[in-house]
């Protein structure tokens, strides 16, 4: 659901000084670090712009404010979610399609799970980020939404279709807060098993897994 294509290595650099140029993924290192040492409100653009050795004018380059550095590169997730979605054939169950993708959308490597449960804490947690988030999560449900408005032959804001995005949402959520509820687990696990248990409920079955 949620997370960013450049998701930061599991060891931040310890070196911090001016460089001549830096990339989106090393600045949300920077700035989930912050994040998780002083508090999100604590921090600024102007600190997570010092820790990275940039200017505060090359941050904004790269992020519109501090709570998109908190979802790395979500726009580029997103279009990368909606090509999957494009390339299932028509015969695939419209249930399944969504579910691969979405859990496919959250796949980790080893590397990413500390950093992305930082992440999705902040997301979850922060009474800050609320609002931004709304946003993003609308942004989410309109790739589901358009999915499955294709599938069902209808315009993407028609009851049904809004109705399975915000279902597969919820079902994502309720995922993420079990994972990080329960160290070591599976968030893979968790995706599939929570939206499996939609598919009934809008006239299919599961795929067997």
């Amino acid at each position: 659901m949620l997370k960013s294509s450049e998701s930061p290595s599991a060891e931040p650099p310890s070196r911090v000084g001016r460089r001549p140029s830096t990339s989106r993924a090393e600045l949300e290192r920077h700035a989930l670090r912050l994040f998780a040492e002083r508090g999100f409100d604590e921090v600024t653009v102007e600190d997570i712009a010092a820790a990275a050795g940039i200017g505060r004018r090359t941050f904004f380059r790269y992020y519109k404010s501090k709570n998109d550095a908190v979802w790395g590169d979500f726009a580029g997730e997103l279009r990368r979610m909606r090509e999957v979605l494009d390339g299932y054939p028509p015969g695939t169950p419209m249930m399944d399609a969504l579910r691969e993708a979405i859990v496919d959308f959250n796949r980790l490597d080893a590397a990413q799970i500390p950093w992305h449960r930082l992440r999705m804490r902040l997301i979850l947690e922060v009474p800050a980020l609320q609002a931004h988030s709304t946003l993003m999560y609308a942004e989410w449900r309109a790739v589901v939404a358009e999915f499955a408005a294709r599938r069902l032959g209808e315009p993407a804001d028609a009851l049904l279709p809004q109705v399975i995005a915000y279902a597969c949402l919820g079902a994502a959520v309720a995922a993420y807060e079990q994972w990080l509820r329960q160290d070591g687990s599976d968030l893979a696990a968790f995706l599939d098993e929570a939206l499996r248990a939609l598919a009934p409920g809008f006239g299919e079955a599961p795929a067997e897994g």
